[in-house]
């Protein structure tokens, strides 16, 4: 029985073999937490990198309409640039025959004012 009692840690040493047990329990447990924390957070964060992904799609399609859009705004910008110009000509032309008709009739109004003066 001597030798069995050798062999047997004592009390003290019973108690800081399972303390130093304990914090390695401890230590194993907050490292599990940590890792489940982590794999949570990788996991958020692959669902925030889809979401990021699809809105930069989206994004890249609005874009693409809104290019488009801006491309028929000017097609129908210059377009009605064209016609304003082609009416200003119009206008013009119509002036310039106008002020021709004003002035060969007050040029007939005149020769008419003075042969009546001349037939007094």
């Amino acid at each position: 029985m001597a030798e069995n009692d050798e062999e047997q840690p004592t009390t003290e040493e019973a108690l800081q073999q399972w303390r130093a047990a304990e914090r390695t329990v401890a230590v194993a447990r907050r490292g599990r937490l940590a890792a489940e924390a982590a794999a949570a957070a990788a996991a958020e964060a692959a669902e925030a990198a889809i979401a990021t992904a699809e809105a930069a799609r989206s994004a890249l399609a609005a874009m693409a309409l809104a290019e488009t859009s801006a491309a028929k705004t000017a097609t129908a910008a210059k377009a009605a640039a064209l016609s304003t110009q082609a009416d200003s000509a119009d206008a013009d032309a119509e002036t310039s025959m106008a002020e021709v008709d004003e002035a060969e009739a007050r040029e007939r109004y005149r020769d008419a004012a003075a042969r009546a003066a001349e037939e007094r």
